[in-house]
């Protein structure tokens, strides 16, 4: 006999038709469903295209394989590990990149926490200026910064003009000039800001009244510091460690630059050989081998964001913002911050724009200075006849740039918005955890990977889908996916803070969903949607990865413009672009600023 509890209590059908019910009348649940299914094909699907295509005859080497196109294979993967050149194809570039890695890891590690300490915790002359000017590193495409290397150190290994210091006599050997030292110096520079951000923000939040208390009991300056502080900050120094490493590993451009004339190569420059050389399926392992680790890296951080919550301190009026006195050292340690932003902003700024205006490099002389390489005409130049601002093609890579660049933004800060807005109303929590995860896997992938996966799809006709290589489509919809977890997390946070009471309200009195979207969440969610759209227009401006693989002469945007340039030894030209497109992320960076309301530290770090 069943109990009346037992007999009241409903069936699994009846809670299911009651669940449905209750979701039919919340259009959450449907956007919910739909993103599922669109990130699931636009994200999802690509990584597993490439990873399937490892295991595959591709096109063209059925000779080789002694099999037919499309049939299950090992091929690549024996002669990618373990066949005799296994030693060119993978494990050269994947030490080199583990070199890279490891190296600007250890540098920018070590000058970074310094640098956040002197801003953050001490009396530092100039230190509000610092702690904007030490981030603008972060914000330039690290290939300013090599082909800024290339103008001073470039020497006769490769063709084209020489470098500012040959054409003084001064030899520079090609360990200076090219591979492991130049590159690693110039991730550091860029990657070093990054350490100042996430430090420095763990130093901001951190109780001094500890650092107080151990100071009373007599506790020496190096004890407080390796027993408090270092313990306090360690998730902090192993989350900017871990992105670092991360980041590295898919790290194209420098490599590209500094790396291919001496023939170092990485895993990413591998990948972009192996596909030029239409090894799709080499190029396919490759790819995965580069997913692999970046995902491995990125969980790690994961796993060490969750350990932060055992590092938390409570503190009340003791946490307050008391800066350590540096005496007869505050003008030095002002002068040392000072050499940072030297070398990292002023000397790469300034050598590149003075390329772009010297006929002959290093010759400092009067008659050696002109802007015809701007806006001159008749340049003794084969393929490049007028200044840069008068050449049509610098003007539709910029068109391209702008259309692509800000087609894919504003998409991917709807979808964002519209992302947060299903995560935090949809009714099944299991969607709402899909989306989540699905639009920050691309975080987890390096961009040169990603490309390589989206062309493994999108590269011929899959069902109704048509073949988007060589339109701008795959650069659009490739961008989205890649700047998805910017914008998802972006309109998570906004919408989190958004109660459902304005909406409710408005459905009471007789409101549709458009109606609501459009006069109550985008109005309120104004500030947020306009960052979630800047920050991948500014991430996609200067990104190179995706349009290096994806992207052919017909959509050139200015970064593969530049690098055209680069190629055909046009350096005063390539340089020029390069400067535009700093000066472009740049002004979206300081309008991000604007309408956030937040400093530029500050708003980076968010």
């Amino acid at each position: 006999m069943l109990t009346a509890a037992e007999q009241k209590k409903p069936t699994l059908w009846q809670r299911a038709r009651h669940l449905f019910a209750v979701a039919r009348h919340e259009p959450a649940n449907l956007i919910g469903l739909v993103l599922a299914i669109f990130f699931a094909y636009l994200i999802l699907a690509p990584v597993l295209s490439i990873l399937v295509d490892s295991f595959i005859v591709q096109s063209g080497d059925e000779a080789r394989t002694h099999q037919d196109e499309g049939s299950f294979t090992l091929y690549y993967i024996v002669r990618t590990l373990y066949s005799r050149i296994s030693e060119i194809l993978l494990w050269q570039p994947l030490y080199n990149t583990l070199a890279i890695a490891a190296g600007t890891v250890v540098f920018s590690m070590s000058i970074g926490v310094v640098l956040a300490w002197l801003v953050n915790r001490t009396n530092m002359a100039g230190r509000a200026w610092f702690a904007t000017a030490l981030i603008v590193p972060f914000m330039l495409p690290t290939w300013t910064f090599a082909l800024a290397w290339t103008t001073i150190f470039k020497n006769r290994t490769v063709g084209g003009q020489p470098g500012w210091l040959e054409s003084l006599g001064i030899t520079t050997s090609n360990s200076v000039a090219y591979g492991y030292f130049p590159i690693v110096f110039i991730l550091v520079l860029h990657y070093t800001p990054l350490v100042i951000l996430i430090v420095g923000n763990a130093l901001r939040r951190l109780d001094t009244q500890m650092e107080d208390s151990a100071r009373v009991l007599g506790a020496p300056s190096r004890t407080i510091a390796f027993s408090i502080v270092l313990p306090l900050i360690r998730p902090a120094l192993m989350s900017a460690a871990l992105l670092i490493f991360a980041d590295c590993i898919g790290e194209f451009a420098v490599p590209y630059i500094l790396g291919l004339p001496v023939r170092y190569d990485t895993l990413a420059t591998g990948l972009y050989r192996a596909l030029d050389t239409r090894q799709n399926g080499v190029a396919a392992v490759i790819a995965a081998v580069i997913m692999i680790i970046g995902v491995i890296t990125l969980l790690i951080d994961v796993r060490m964001m969750k350990e932060a919550r055992r590092f938390v301190t409570v503190g009340g009026k003791g946490n307050m913002d008391r800066l350590r006195k540096l005496g007869r050292m505050r003008l030095p340690a002002s002068g040392f911050v000072g050499a940072f932003v030297l070398i990292g902003v002023v000397l790469p700024l300034l050598t590149l724009f003075l390329s772009t205006i010297m006929i002959l490099p290093g010759r400092f002389t009067l008659e050696n200075f002109t802007f015809d390489y701007w806006i001159g005409s008749n340049l003794d130049t084969v393929a490049l006849s007028k200044g840069i601002l008068l050449t049509p093609e610098f003007w539709q890579a910029a068109w391209n740039t702008i259309v692509i660049v800000g087609s894919s933004s504003m998409i991917s800060g709807v979808l964002g918005l519209l992302v947060g807005y299903a995560v935090l109303r949809c009714s099944f929590k299991g969607v709402g955890s899909f989306l989540r995860q699905i639009t920050f896997l691309p975080y987890l992938v390096p961009g040169i990977a990603f490309a390589a996966a989206f062309l493994s799809l999108f590269a011929v006709a899959r069902g109704p889908i048509p073949a988007l290589y060589g339109t701008p489509f795959i650069l659009i919809i490739a961008l989205v996916a890649e700047k998805m977890p910017f914008a998802s997390r972006s309109g998570i946070a906004a919408m989190t803070q958004l109660g459902k009471e304005p909406e409710e309200a408005a459905r009471i009195a007789g409101a549709n969903w458009f109606s609501r979207m459009g006069k109550i969440v985008i109005p309120i969610q104004a500030g947020p949607l306009a960052t979630g759209i800047l920050l991948p227009f500014i991430s996609g401006i200067k990104g190179v990865s995706l349009f290096i693989i994806l992207a052919i002469p017909s959509t050139d945007v200015l970064t593969t413009y530049s690098l055209r340039l680069l190629d055909y030894n046009y350096d005063q030209a390539a340089n020029a672009v390069v400067l535009m497109i700093a000066l472009i992320a740049w002004l979206g960076t300081v309008l991000i600023q604007k309408i956030s309301g937040t400093g530029l530290a500050q708003g980076l770090e968010n």
